[in-house]
């Protein structure tokens, strides 16, 4: 099998056979079986196209690669399973990270139980509609907690800035429970919250069929270690009851709060993480598709427009983050008395308003403690003002960008709120300390220069974001082992991954140091 990159292809083209021998000047019937391995969209010129890669296979495979030096040859990856030990393994969280170390730890034979302190996502979904339709907020499942994580609940993005050969296993294993199967090429794949929902459902089925146990509206609230396993108490409907494990995987999440203050007082070694905080920008789709495609904007060939920027506010980054083409804005917090928000997109991302966070890198200097949690309580008293502005209800505090930055409340434009359950027009201003201000206005306007139209007279903010990764970091070393032998913290809540293919390899590379460790 060869690999060709960098191949020009015109939008709505798909005789891939044909593009390759012309690019290669050959004759297209020795190009043979094609596939499509990578594609991403050129639109920094008038002539927007899609910029590819492809396998393929022609007859002398070794005359091509002398002839053409741009080609390679490729092997199919296949991962392997390693083989199963007799430590029997408790997992605490079915995020990304939590589900695929079980799926990993089940292939190969081990003994598995995931406990969630969330619900099922039948039950879940219910739970969040509650939330979005009713305001009422179910503090142990929510957009925060639940089967599959907070990914659940957000565009599904499968993007990531680590290099690392369990990418593809990663996508084909979504691919086989249910996801598109343009995952597997596209640039920047996303699953959406509607298709990533059945595949979370069918994931857990055939683990089920696997032998794993799962365990819903079941939180940790206790462990005491015991020779060489763990009792842990958990609450399990309302019940406390305790379980036995050799092993605990600790994929928590970033917003386990009282379970971070759990290990802490277990003496489990934490410390302060940096992170970023800021509000979720609205705008026009069809106006980002018209800035982003040109006069390509309307082609039926060209998904929902995308951005992604970054600038400098004196020492602190000011960065978009988790761009939801076509989406909505969501809540996500899970206390009560405090609100925060996040984006969430369907698969088509049909939707009239583009949404964003926009975000501000925190220091830990910022915390005004050296304590451990101390980047909890920063983004708890964000979350406390944002839920006073919106007036409780958990309604949400929005108002348009530039009035943000010229200090002005006035009433809304063109662009409505996505939110529910529902909105306060207020000033945003009084949610952020000065220094967060300062960045968040003057990070709009260099944005807007960097892309003009990025922000206009109808653009809208909504507050806050603060739980775009986690404040903690649990400690562990090269064996994915904390302070505590046995005890394995992954994925996000460890503070080792953000989004679901980190966090999603994490626990694949988890799995097998278990399996490594207690041959």
């Amino acid at each position: 099998m060869l690999r060709i990159h960098n191949v020009k292809v015109k939008l709505g083209e798909k005789r891939y056979a044909k593009v390759i021998s012309q690019y290669l000047n050959v004759r297209e019937k020795e190009i043979r079986n094609v596939t499509l391995v990578k594609q991403s969209i050129d639109a920094r010129r008038q002539n927007v196209h899609f910029i590819c890669s492809f396998d393929f296979q022609v007859h002398d495979e070794e005359q091509y690669l002398r002839k053409f030096p741009q080609l390679q040859r490729v092997q199919p990856y296949q991962y392997h399973y390693l083989p199963s030990n007799d430590q029997s393994v408790m997992i605490v969280g079915s995020g990304p990270a939590g589900l695929f170390c079980a799926y990993v730890l089940a292939m190969s034979g081990q003994k598995v139980t995931v406990i969630e302190r969330g619900q099922e996502i039948e039950k879940r979904e219910k739970a969040v509609a509650d939330l979005l339709e009713n305001g009422c907020l179910h503090c142990e499942s929510n957009i925060a907690f639940g089967e599959g994580g907070a990914g659940t609940f957000s565009d599904g993005k499968l993007t990531t800035g680590i290099k690392n050969e369990r990418i593809r296993y990663v996508l084909e294993t979504f691919v086989q429970f249910g996801a598109p199967e343009d995952i597997l090429y596209l640039h920047k794949p996303h699953i959406g919250t509607d298709y990533l929902r059945q595949v979370i459902q069918n994931m857990r089925q055939f683990l089920i069929e696997k032998g794993v146990t799962f365990l819903f509206e079941t939180q940790m609230i206790d462990f005491k270690q015991e020779s060489d396993s763990y009792h842990v108490t958990v609450l399990h409907h309302g019940q406390t009851e305790v379980m036995n494990t050799d092993l605990l995987v600790l994929a928590i999440g970033h917003s386990a709060r009282d379970t971070y203050e759990l290990l802490y007082q277990k003496g489990m070694t934490l410390e302060q993480k940096a992170f970023a905080v800021g509000v979720r920008i609205e705008q026009s789709q069809q106006k980002i598709n018209q800035i982003q495609y040109k006069k390509s904007a309307s082609s039926p060939y060209l998904k929902a427009a995308t951005y992604k920027l970054a600038v400098q506010s004196g020492k602190r980054g000011v960065y978009t983050f988790c761009m939801c083409p076509g989406g909505y804005v969501v809540p996500s917090q899970h206390e009560d008395g405090t609100l925060c928000v996040n984006g969430m997109s369907y698969y088509a991302r049909d939707g009239q308003n583009a949404n964003s966070a926009i975000l501000v890198t925190v220091s830990t200097d910022d915390f005004g403690s050296s304590h451990p949690l101390a980047g909890i309580e920063f983004q708890r008293q964000l979350e406390k003002k944002a839920f006073m502005l919106g007036g409780g209800h958990f309604h949400a505090p929005v108002q348009k960008a530039m009035d943000y930055i010229n200090n002005e409340v006035n009433p809304l434009g063109k662009i409505k709120p996505t939110y529910q359950p529902g909105y306060q027009l207020c000033d945003l201003n009084q949610i952020f300390p000065d220094f967060i201000n300062h960045s968040l206005k003057e990070g709009l306007l260099l944005m807007n220069q960097k892309m003009p139209g990025f922000i206009d007279e109808d653009t809208i903010l909504t507050g806050v974001e603060s739980r775009s990764s986690a404040p903690v970091r649990i400690l562990r070393n090269e064996n994915f082992q904390s302070s505590m032998k046995g005890i394995y913290p992954i994925g996000e809540g460890a503070g080792y991954a953000g989004g679901i293919m980190s966090s999603a390899i994490d626990g694949m590379m988890c799995a097998e140091q278990i399996l490594k460790t207690y041959k």
